[in-house]
């Protein structure tokens, strides 16, 4: 019987939470998304002050970041390495900060960030993949 750990609101306000810590220590307004292993979102925030665009944009980093089961930023050096094609892939969005939540090699989720340098909003997403990484 195929059984896979799914992600609980309880899990995804977590997971926030240590995205806003994050994102809050370095004095960034930002939108977290997470959306769970159907790639349908389960929690959205927007910090004070974010650009409203970055709802849709968080959102999708994180659909994409989920459909390819790779963090978006890999997608995103694909195309500065001249692939622009890759553009092209219906669902992607090649902008750093979408990352993949995965439990036992299961894809069960992921987060999406924007609202500043997409590096920046990487390193929001990581924080909440590392709090992910401790949940049980």
């Amino acid at each position: 019987m195929y059984s896979q750990w799914a992600l609980s609101i309880d899990d995804a306000k977590q997971i926030a939470n240590a995205c806003r810590a994050c994102a809050n220590a370095n004095n960034w307004s930002v939108v977290i998304a997470i959306v769970d292993e159907g790639g349908h979102t389960m929690y959205l925030e927007r910090l004070d002050g974010t650009q409203k665009a970055s709802s849709v944009v968080a959102v999708e980093k994180a659909k994409t970041a989920l459909l390819f089961k790779r963090p978006t930023q890999a997608i995103e050096a694909v195309v500065a390495a001249g692939r622009n094609v890759m553009m092209m892939l219906p669902g992607a969005t090649p902008i750093e900060g979408g990352l993949p939540l995965v439990r036992d090699g299961q894809f069960v989720g992921a987060i999406g960030i924007s609202g500043v340098q997409s590096h920046e909003d990487g390193v929001v997403a990581a924080a909440g993949v590392a709090h992910f990484a401790t949940l049980s």
